[in-house]
């Protein structure tokens, strides 16, 4: 029956197949969709989307993390389990907080065309704002063009906020203002971590291994955090959703294992798991594989800490990852992975929710789906 279904959703997607070829090559290619930035022109409101927060309720984000079917899985009882589980994690928000104001995406969002057309569908249906970055699956580990399809059929949807962005910074680098009567009280900085760290020449700054930010992307993101503080008058609170964490994610790690605070356990399996010794509101969740980021710092830890601004960074792409934990005043995080696309443990599965309140001030805890 999914390859039945399958065929049928090929036939019935060649135009939305073809339809970005098309655009790239008349429309003057690839580069032609990326917005024109530069570091010296100043920053505008109008540059970042804006979304309003209601005074009464607090903003309430849904993030759902590496959901990865592909095309052999979308349509067979993995991609069944995976709607009904996203369905659930946003009825249970809505349930919890009264509604949802914006669905977010950390990466490896899908792997296929028609997976990719079946979950831009299956998302924008819910009728919210919904704000997707890539991960090293999107766009088959980070070819041009097919990561460009991915991008223009995102661009293209209802109510998907995503963009472009600059040029030569990847696919999908955007700000969303959260504001609350006219007044911006909180930034989501969506931002392309790329793939592997030989990728491209840009890439290898980070050495071998997974990529992160690069180098015109700190300077992109410094950039909007000034242009943000001189609008608004004060220093606006922030979060980062990334697809790979960040370096310091396991120098946190190591430095909690070594003044105690986390503790190395073997499961049942034999597996390594880092475990909190104690749990609180703000610090919660384990690690149940090693932390796959960048063998070395690109620097944006110590940017973001410099300017003052980011207070949370939101990460997926390690799925038996759960953890949330606070590391030189910046909560570093992990989304919950979302469904049964690619590895996964069972308990460790549902989305996560970031909350934001009147004072900008935001709030992040997880909703597992329960396995039946």
């Amino acid at each position: 029956m999914s390859v039945i279904k399958l065929v049928i959703a090929f036939f019935m997607s060649i135009t939305q197949l073809i339809a970005p070829y098309a655009q790239f090559l008349f429309h003057g290619g690839i580069d032609s969709f990326f917005e024109k930035w530069d570091e010296s022109t100043a920053f505008t409101k109008e540059y970042a989307v804006e979304l309003a927060k209601d005074p009464d309720k607090d903003f309430v984000v849904v993030n759902l993390a590496d959901v990865q079917l592909n095309d052999g899985t979308v349509y067979g009882d993995r991609g069944v389990f995976t709607e009904e589980l996203v369905d659930d994690v946003i009825e249970e928000a809505k349930a919890k907080y009264g509604h949802v104001d914006l669905i977010t995406l950390t990466g490896d969002n899908a792997s296929g065309d028609l997976t990719y057309l079946r979950w831009i569908k299956v998302i924008d249906s819910y009728n919210i704002p919904w704000a997707p970055i890539m991960g090293n699956h999107d766009g088959h580990n980070g070819e041009k063009l097919n990561e460009a399809w991915d991008a223009y059929h995102l661009s293209k949807a209802k109510n998907c906020l995503f963009k472009f962005g600059p040029k030569d910074m990847g696919f999908g680098n955007y700000v969303i203002n959260i504001t609350e009567n006219g007044e911006i009280i909180h930034t989501l900085f969506m931002m392309d971590s790329h793939s592997e760290a030989d990728d491209t020449d840009a890439g290898k700054i980070n050495g071998d291994g997974y990529d992160h930010f690069w180098p015109a992307q700190l300077e992109w993101y410094k950039w909007c955090v000034n242009g943000i503080k001189t609008i608004a008058g004060k220093n606006v609170e922030s979060t980062v959703m990334m697809h790979i964490p960040a370096y310091e994610y396991k120098t946190a790690r190591e430095k909690m294992v070594a003044d105690g605070t986390m503790l190395v356990v073997k499961n049942e399996a034999g597996e390594t798991n880092w475990v909190l010794k104690e749990e609180n509101e703000k610090q919660f969740g384990m690690l149940g594989e090693d932390i796959c980021s960048p063998t070395a710092s690109n620097g944006f830890f110590a940017l973001a800490k410099r300017l003052s601004s980011t207070t949370r960074m939101i990460a997926g792409h390690d799925h038996k990852n759960n953890l949330c934990i606070n590391y030189e005043g910046i909560d570093l995080c992990y989304g919950l992975k979302s469904g049964k696309g690619s590895y996964y443990s069972e308990d460790m599965l549902g989305g996560s929710v970031l909350t934001v309140n009147s004072d900008g001030h935001s709030s992040f805890n997880h909703i597992y789906y329960d396995v039946k």
